[in-house]
């Protein structure tokens, strides 16, 4: 019988008898001694894949642990910022990649890239205060007033944990493989900014990429219609090697877009992506959809990658970018919802929280159903984009809004248009 392939990165379930922890032998650096390494490779639901790695040395006791990411550099670097008021928020788990800065305004505090963490608000705060006090009873020796001020500083600091005033916690990673927990799933958390950034010539370098490079792939430019290019690559669920197919389509009464499909052997993750092949638009667009009908669910869909996606009457309100690109149905948009909200096992069980979404995913199934009519459906695409079928063309479509703006500088930002230079350059 064959041996079934298991993915590299892989959920922690009680049903996996193998996780596959690997041990190396390393030198321990604290008495130079052999100590032993173990790696763990995992996902993080709603984030990426992170390798987990542990250190321990028989000889002399001394322990360490780090969490790296497991996923490529992204497109675009990260900020979060986020309003801590209530103890709720202090428990907001945290992906700190050794890449990123945290940063607290109020005490004009900031803390350096260091080694990759997975923690809560409240761990950065007692990992911040337990490295301000490291040699702290030497300093007091050497230098009193220096040591008197750090001490002032970490009282502080642990002031913030009781919450008599809320504080500001930013976090920033070029990398974008940082990540600050959404407390009000499925919904945007109003509390909590995210903006993605394009990186400057600089932090390119100091992630060792390069700018102008031709690694992007093949350009679309000198790709036929019919022709299907392959790209070897990994497989965005669990990391093993597989193959993207990629091809130009025409969408009839809109425009051409690049569709990337994905088919791992090694999970049986399936899924496609689209990006537009003609750049970004002069102005956003935003769609809506007033669902009257069941035919309305079989209308043809096109969400980019930029573009976020809205159903007042459910309260749902997703960030840009949200579920990637797509090319489905109405239908097909509203599965990958429901199905994205109840793969996450910390949305589960019996909390508020997983009552909250439960019902939501409930509701989501009763418009899939055809059971639950008069809700919009609006796509909101600053780059222009999107689409949603008229199945009225070339007539206007009653039950469909279609309104083109100029994009704010928030908007802008976020696409990386602001630092854009297309006038007198070399």
């Amino acid at each position: 019988m064959a041996e079934t392939k298991k993915p590299l990165f892989r959920d922690i379930t009680a049903e996996d008898d193998d996780p596959e922890i690997t041990e190396i032998e390393s030198l321990c650096v604290n008495c130079e001694e052999q100590g032993v390494t173990r790696l763990f490779l995992t996902r993080i639901p709603f984030f990426q894949e992170v390798i987990v790695s542990s250190f321990n040395c028989d000889h002399c006791n001394y322990k360490n642990a780090e969490l790296q990411p497991g996923a490529k550099i992204q497109d675009y670097g990260v900020s979060y910022t986020v309003k801590i008021k209530t103890p709720n928020d202090l428990n907001r788990q945290v992906v700190q990649s050794s890449y990123a800065t945290v940063k607290i305004p109020e005490l004009e505090f900031e803390v350096p890239p260091n080694k990759g963490v997975l923690t809560t608000v409240e761990g950065i705060i007692d990992r911040a205060v337990t490295g301000l006090l490291q040699d702290q009873v030497l300093r007091k020796i050497q230098h009193p007033e220096a040591a008197a001020k750090i001490e002032e500083f970490t009282k502080k600091l642990e002031k913030l944990k009781e919450l008599d005033e809320p504080f500001t916690l930013i976090v920033e990673d070029p990398t974008g493989n940082s990540f600050v927990e959404n407390l009000h799933v499925p919904n945007k958390d109003p509390d909590m900014k995210i903006n993605r950034y394009k990186r400057s010539a600089a932090q390119n370098e100091e992630l060792g990429m390069m700018e102008g490079s031709d690694v992007d792939g093949p350009n679309t430019e000198t790709v036929e219609k019919d022709e299907i290019i392959q790209l070897p690559s990994n497989c965005p669920n669990c990391n093993s090697p597989c193959t993207i197919n990629m091809k130009m389509v025409d969408i009839p009464n809109f425009k051409e877009v690049v569709i990337m499909a994905c088919n791992c052997d090694a999970c049986g993750y399936r899924d496609n992506e689209v990006k537009g092949a003609s750049g970004m638009q002069e102005k956003g667009v935003r769609i809506t959809l007033h669902i009257t009908d069941k035919s309305d669910l079989s209308r043809d869909l096109l969400k980019t990658e930029t573009s976020s996606i809205s159903i007042p009457e459910l309260e749902l309100e997703s960030q840009m970018g949200t579920l990637g690109g797509k090319f489905t149905t109405v239908e097909g948009i509203l599965i990958n919802i429901r199905d994205q909200l109840g793969a996450n096992p910390f949305m589960v069980g019996d909390s508020s929280t997983g009552n909250k979404v439960k019902k939501f995913c409930d509701d989501v199934d009763e418009i899939i159903q055809g059971n639950r009519l008069n809700v919009h459906l609006i796509l909101d695409d600053p780059a222009g984009n999107s689409y949603l079928q008229n199945v009225y063309a070339p007539e206007d479509d009653p039950e469909m809004k279609v309104e083109h703006y100029e994009r704010t500088f928030e908007q802008n930002e976020e696409l990386g248009l602001n630092d854009m230079k297309t006038e007198n350059y070399d």
